[in-house]
């Protein structure tokens, strides 16, 4: 069923230039109910965009507002009810205004000022509107933001800039080709559209995409990289980060988060701006150890042919003799590779781990060959 979001992203990558990845992170935001953040220049497409909420998903309230200094939460909430204000009553007119929205698109968001801010942050963070004093559920699933420059240290936007989730820079389009190709486009190219119940339905199945344990010890050993160099990311902020790779591996058709997933935490686990280059080389050095990798499929295998072995033994079959013979040739096999990978890297001691491991193993076959 996914087939109709990856027909929606092709459209989208049709009709925006050079946007593949901001479109990529519109649609996981949509699957994993978080919020994003588009920051940079203006005339980049990034409001064309986050706008394009409304119209993919049929029957949902898409609110848009364009913030500045001197907005007023009367913008966002709703005009104050003249007539309850006569009882002494401090409540507003939410009707078609953000807290009703099932999306939203704010731009310049970072212009928020106090008035507006802790009601727009615990909207944002808890999906609640304080109306008179009374908790208000909103539908909001997803807020799309937009700013063109980052915040200020000591301007009070911290918590705001962290109730994003997902955080991407647009720049101008790069290459020359899909530059001039998009001077040239006059084709007005339609999208195709969902329903609310369509994308609930692609939530509920996103929910369901596995996550192996082997995922999560790469999470971790990525939290304890960051650490050492002085990055933190919030324990918070990995745990939601968990339905933002469920959500890639869905839209890329898959059941089960890949190690391909964790590149997305790129744009998920700094900070500040000053931390993002070396964030992004952390993850992608962990994510893509080919040590560890190595290890991992090694290990695999040569489980699965002392598996077969002993299956081959308890079956005492005519050709089992052989069979063994064949098996402990591919486990002498694997076991060279280790061995030769362990002298070339002698400083990862997993390596040497595994060799010994292995050795044993194999010792214990060739002893039940021989006596076979």
């Amino acid at each position: 069923m996914c087939e109709q979001l990856q027909t929606i992203r092709q459209q989208l990558n049709e009709r925006f230039y050079d946007r593949e990845e901001e479109i990529e992170a519109l649609l996981i935001a949509l699957l994993s109910r978080q919020h994003l953040l588009f920051i940079g220049p203006a005339g980049t497409g990034k409001s064309v965009l986050s706008s394009m909420l409304g119209s993919i998903v049929e029957g949902s309230h898409c609110f848009q507002h364009l913030l500045t200094p001197f907005s007023t939460p009367e913008e966002l909430f709703g005009v104050l009810s003249l007539k309850d204000l006569e009882q002494g009553i401090y409540k507003r007119n939410v009707t078609n205004m953000l807290p009703e929205a099932h999306f939203a698109f704010i731009d310049e968001i970072f212009k928020a000022n106090s008035a507006i801010l802790n009601s727009l942050l615990t909207l944002i963070n808890e999906r609640i509107y304080y109306n008179n004093g009374f908790p208000i559920a909103s539908p909001l699933l997803t807020m799309v933001g937009s700013s063109n420059e980052y915040i200020e240290e000591g301007e009070g936007l911290e918590a705001l800039f962290d109730r994003f989730l997902l955080r991407y820079e647009v720049n101008y389009i790069r290459e020359e080709e899909a530059f001039i190709a998009m001077l040239k486009d006059e084709r007005k190219k339609e999208i195709s559209k969902i329903t609310l119940d369509e994308l609930t339905e692609h939530q509920q199945r996103t929910d369901k995409v596995a996550i192996s344990d082997t995922i999560f010890k790469v999470v971790a050993k990525i939290r304890q990289a960051l650490h050492d160099e002085g990055i933190r990311p919030s324990d918070r902020r990995f745990k939601q980060s968990l339905s933002i790779l469920k959500a890639k591996a869905y839209l890329d058709g898959r059941t089960e988060v890949i190690r391909e997933d964790l590149t997305i935490l790129t744009n998920i686990l700094w900070e500040t701006i000053e931390q993002k280059p070396l964030t992004e080389q952390i993850i992608n050095e962990v994510a893509f150890d080919t040590v560890e990798a190595f290890i991992h499929r090694t290990a695999n295998e040569f489980e699965m042919i002392i598996l077969t072995a002993r299956n081959a033994m308890l079956q005492k079959s005519p050709f089992a003799k052989s069979e063994l013979s064949q098996l402990l040739l591919q486990g002498k096999t694997l076991f060279v590779e280790v061995q030769n990978m362990s002298r070339q890297i002698p400083s990862r001691p997993e390596l040497h781990n595994l060799k010994t491991e292995m050795h044993k193993q194999l010792l214990r076959i060739t002893s039940d060959v021989i006596g076979f």
